[in-house]
């Protein structure tokens, strides 16, 4: 599932093979920005903002987000897809490169100087350069009543964060996923974690938050409803937290090694 780390490897990657690069070619397969064509242009550079993908070239940013099945391909010319076709939204091209992204969730070119539309509304960026822990916690607290895992997957609140780090989180500093925010005692410990956590896995191709690599034991609770914890061996639970069904995610726990 794409989370922080994921886009910011996938940006640092293609940013390593585009940047300064000039588009032989430049489709975009969405309705709205069929006609577009940056052919000719140079690509500036590509960057992560929490979740979403910005690529900047020239005058305009092609903002991207993977969303759950997206994802972005690097190929060499001549080389076949990994995917199929019909999943293409956009293909960029350079004299070496076929850059391509597949199912994106969500596929505009703006103008640069509208880049803000799409991402600022989000709060601090774990992974980025100004990543501000008190900003973070002062949106965090803005409404103590919000379960944690709820407040801390708002990426208003601090951008990066999908929901196997929520729930992975939750259990790594004892909190059961409802209790309010406000009632969290550590909240910088809270940030701290997640920041260590995302830095660690930035440049895995594998992602854990246990330390362990192997298949099977990367998660302590995420997608582990009903197998025993692997602390204290009490069952793990599932359940929904949130505020009315359409704001509800899933969480996992351990009713006894978080409370």
């Amino acid at each position: 599932m794409p989370e922080g780390d994921t886009v910011w490897l996938t940006a640092r990657n293609l940013n390593a093979a585009l940047a300064g690069q000039r588009l032989t070619g430049f489709d975009l397969r969405v309705p709205t920005h069929a006609d577009a064509d940056l052919t000719g242009s140079t690509i500036d550079e590509v960057v992560s903002r929490g979740k979403h993908l910005l690529i900047r070239i020239g005058d305009h940013s092609l903002h991207s987000h993977l969303k759950m099945e997206g994802a972005w391909h690097l190929y060499r010319q001549g080389s076949g897809w990994r995917r199929p076709a019909f999943e293409a939204r956009v293909i960029l091209e350079t004299l070496d490169w076929q850059a391509v992204g597949f199912a994106l969730g969500i596929t505009e070119l703006l103008p640069i100087e509208l880049e803000s539309t799409a991402v600022g509304h989000l709060g601090p960026d774990l992974l980025g350069r100004d990543w501000d822990p008190a900003e973070a916690t002062r949106r965090l607290l803005a409404d103590p009543g919000l379960p944690v895992i709820i407040a801390i997957l708002d990426q208003r609140n601090l951008a990066g964060i999908g929901n196997e780090y929520a729930n992975e989180l939750c259990f790594l500093r004892g909190l059961l996923p409802t209790r309010p925010i406000g009632a969290v005692l550590d909240v910088a410990g809270l940030l701290a974690t997640a920041h260590r956590l995302l830095r660690a896995n930035r440049e895995r191709s594998i992602r854990s938050t246990t330390g362990d690599l192997r298949p099977g034991r990367t998660n302590w609770v995420y997608a582990r409803a009903g197998l025993p914890c692997r602390r204290c061996g009490t069952r793990i639970e599932r359940g929904r937290v949130g505020r009315g069904p359409l704001l509800q995610r899933d969480a996992y726990w351990c009713p006894h090694c978080q409370v």
